[in-house]
């Protein structure tokens, strides 16, 4: 990475300091894959000028559209030093998106913003950005490893935990037969939630009598449901690991003459085709908000690069059941921020 010039005084003083803990990174120690230390990123403070790269596993699905316009939007609100915000679709594709982090580190981007298509292909370009002295946060699906700066994201374990509580509490008491529609296998939140949602339901005599990967999309989640739907035409409540594959789940049972099926998301996306208005207009019975981290990625860049200071390794973001009873509310409250 280049060197720039330090604006100011107190900002080079800062990340001098900074620099004792490691200027934009968790601490001095972090060593890579190598046993290298890793090289410590440069901070430019409120006088630089700063590109960000942002490495989106796809842009098919509503929820990643709406974290790259959050991204760019507090970019532009909290960050007016940064002069590029330069976001690449990674296509659902492992190398697409491990060639567009090797760019990136050519590039030299000052910082990398990253949300991984799976874990395991992405972990090493990952590591290989951060061990360059690239800050890099990790937004929403892990890596392997902890060689990244931060990561913010929800509580994947926890979220799929209370779906399952939702549903033995509020949809079946009384225990019943539940089909599941997971996201991307190979992605981390699609196992978290999975291992969640049976510990939600565990001891409530309900049994989940297949679960299908519908890999985030509601086309294919469609798909997969019409099959589930024939075998078990018992199916009463399908869990879906995001709305839009709920929604697809919902038009699957549609077609197939199943009117008293019960349709659980996540995501809550609060705009008009999202999962808080699928809940509002009786589609889905419930969805649980799962922050996009736009924002939250956006003020620890500022700290990194310009405030100089260090950030958490780990930020969990919070959650939020949405029904039919507070909806509209919840809608409003999050389209205020």
């Amino acid at each position: 990475m280049s060197v720039r010039k330090i604006g100011t005084v107190a900002a080079a003083a800062a990340c001098t300091l900074a620099l004792i803990a490691g200027c934009g990174t968790t601490t001095s120690a972090d060593k890579g894959s190598s046993g290298a230390p890793q090289q410590q990123p440069k901070c430019g403070g409120p006088n630089g000028k700063y590109k960000i790269g942002v490495s989106q596993a796809n842009v098919a699905e509503p929820y990643r559209e709406r974290m790259d316009e959050d991204i760019k939007k507090y970019a532009k609100k909290l960050l007016p030093q940064v002069t590029d915000v330069d976001v690449q679709d990674g296509q659902q594709n492992n190398a697409k998106q491990r060639d567009d982090v090797n760019n990136f580190i050519t590039k030299k981007v000052d910082l990398l913003i990253i949300s991984p298509n799976e874990a395991a292909p992405l972990t090493q370009a990952v590591k290989d950005a951060y061990n360059k002295g690239i800050p890099v946060i990790v937004l929403d699906r892990k890596i392997n490893g902890d060689q990244y700066t931060s990561f913010i994201g929800g509580d994947n374990k926890d979220i799929g935990k209370q779906a399952g509580q939702f549903v033995a509490s509020k949809l079946l008491p009384g225990g019943g037969k539940v089909g599941e529609i997971r996201g991307l296998d190979g992605s981390t939140p699609a196992k978290e939630r999975s291992d969640g949602f049976k510990e939600g339901i565990q001891g409530k005599k309900i049994d989940v009598v297949e679960s299908q990967s519908g890999e985030w999309v509601r086309d294919k989640a469609q798909q997969k449901a019409e099959a589930m739907f024939k075998a078990h035409p018992d199916i009463q409540v399908m869990f879906a690991q995001g709305d839009p594959m709920a929604e697809g789940a919902y038009l699957a049972a549609q077609s197939a003459g199943l009117k008293n099926v019960k349709f659980v998301g996540i995501d809550g996306l609060p705009i008009p085709s999202g999962g808080i208005k699928a809940v509002e207009a009786g589609r889905l019975a419930a969805t649980f908000v799962y922050p996009t981290g736009g924002k939250e990625a956006i003020e620890a860049a500022k700290k990194i690069l310009v405030d100089c200071k260090p950030v958490p390794k780990n930020q969990t973001l919070p959650t939020q059941q949405v029904t039919k009873d507070n909806a509209a509310q919840v809608y409003t409250k999050l389209n205020q921020g």
